[in-house]
Parts: C-alpha cells; structure tokens; sequence
C-alpha cells in the first residue's frame, strides 16, 4: 500500500464505524480464505500463537453458560463453545463475516444465534450472559473501548468472566514486519493515535486501535471488573506460520498477543 494510504492520525466515530464495517465486509472472503484453516471451523483459537482454549481454559467451565463472543467473525469459537455444553451467541457488526459463520454452521451441523451488533450498545438485557469472551475481535476497534467495557459488565452476571485477546500492546513500537524490518522500534509506545489506512481521498477504510497495558488495567477497572490474570502467550517450538506481523522471528523475542482474564465481583 502506498505510504500515504497509512497514516496515524485522529479518526471520529462514525468514520471509525463505517471503515471497519465496510473492510471486514469486504475482506470476509479473502480472511477466510487466508486463516480459515488455523482457526477451524468448530475451535476456539485465541491468537496467531495458537493457544486454543480447550487446553487454556481461560474462561472456565462453560458446559450451560451463557456466553456472548463479541466480535465473533466466523464464529468458530462460539461454535465450539456450544460443542462444550455452553448457550453461546455470537455478535458481530460485520454482515460479510456473519455469512461466513452462517456457511459454516450449515457445513458442521453446529449452529448458534447470529447478531449483527455494535460492541458500543450490545441488544441485551442486563445481566444476560454469564461469560463474554472475543479472540481480536471488537476491542482493537472501537474509537471507545472503555464504553466497550462498561457494556459488557452491563450484560455480565455478577461472578462472571470477561476474556479477551488483542495485539500486545508493546508491538505497536514495531512495524507490522514480520522480518528483520520488524525489529526496530520507530515509534512511541505512547502515541495512541490510531492507526488508519485510508482511500485517495484520505477516507478511512479501516482503523485500529493502541491502548498501553495500562490504558487497559484501567479500562477494566473502571468498569468494576477484576483483573485476574495476564496471559502472553510464547511462540510454541515447531510452530512456522506467519499471520501478518506475526512470525517464528519476532515471535520469540517478544510477545505479539495479550489476553486479559477478569471477572465482574460477585457482590
């Protein structure tokens, strides 16, 4: 892409909405085409590290929960969830990645409600779900995720769990260079201006989101969850794929996914 095509630079809301709906839209075919494998079709991958949850078991026992699986693309996960015994329903503001998971539930046999939602104003009641979990899915997104995070303790029972993986933060310093190029630091860790790749006419066609680790101990706390664990998943021995910035390379000098684990208290 050209370098004028990739900016940093403040983007509204709407602008924001618009973007990443229509390139998830767009994209669907060609990022099912691309990953559908590694992800699989009844399987709960939470990073291009390849940590599945039924060995992390970072949400718990999910056999007769309701779950929620924002920003569930193809909804691999959620089907799996209810391969497990869980109720899970998977939302996503994407229609192009909503058809997909509605292919491939006609294809496995495994079906669970499909919702085409914004993560800033979930369609349920309070206290709907027992565990809300998303593997890279709407948080990275979202121009507010702190407001994604109040609306999931709002849907939460309390006692309940909210999981979610997105990028470690600390690869923001880096290029998205799965080489050798991806190795030096160029820009601030701080520097929290969204990064934007955008038309001719300087529209935006998607958007992505840096929160420090901080920024997101926050974001958790002032929604009144509890932060119970951080998990930054190494690169596994023998694992030789390349998923965009991620590679065996940087892989194993740093970690490319964080996976927060909190919990809404139960009083």
């Amino acid at each position: 892409m050209d370098d004028d095509r990739v900016t940093r630079r403040p983007v509204g809301a709407a602008e924001i909405r618009r973007a990443n709906r229509g390139w998830w839209d767009t994209d669907a075919d060609a990022y099912q085409a691309e990953h559908g494998t590694f992800l699989g079709e009844v399987d709960f991958v939470w990073c291009p590290e390849g940590l599945r949850e039924a060995d992390a078991r970072l949400l718990g026992d999910v056999t007769g929960r309701r779950v929620l699986e924002l920003g569930a693309g193809a909804a691999a996960a959620a089907r799996w969830l209810a391969a497990e015994g869980a109720r899970p329903v998977a939302l996503d503001l994407s229609a192009g990645m909503l058809r997909h998971a509605a292919e491939a539930a006609d294809r496995t046999g495994v079906r669970v409600p499909l919702v085409q939602a914004d993560a800033l104003a979930l369609p349920f009641a309070d206290a709907a779900f027992e565990v809300v979990c998303t593997a890279f899915g709407a948080i990275p997104f979202v121009d507010d995720s702190a407001a994604a995070m109040r609306e999931v303790a709002r849907v939460l029972r309390p006692g309940g769990r909210w999981v979610f993986s997105v990028t470690h933060p600390m690869r923001w310093i880096f290029l998205d260079d799965p080489g050798e190029g991806g190795l030096t630091a160029v820009h601030s860790y701080f520097d929290r201006s969204p990064y934007v790749e955008q038309d001719a006419h300087g529209v935006a066609t998607y958007v992505e989101q840096h929160r420090t680790l901080g920024d997101r101990v926050r974001e958790l706390v002032g929604a009144g969850f509890r932060l119970l664990d951080l998990v930054e998943p190494e690169w596994p021995a023998g694992h030789e794929g390349i998923w965009g910035q991620w590679s065996p390379l940087r892989g194993r000098l740093f970690p490319g996914t964080a996976i927060f684990v909190a919990e809404k208290p139960a009083t």
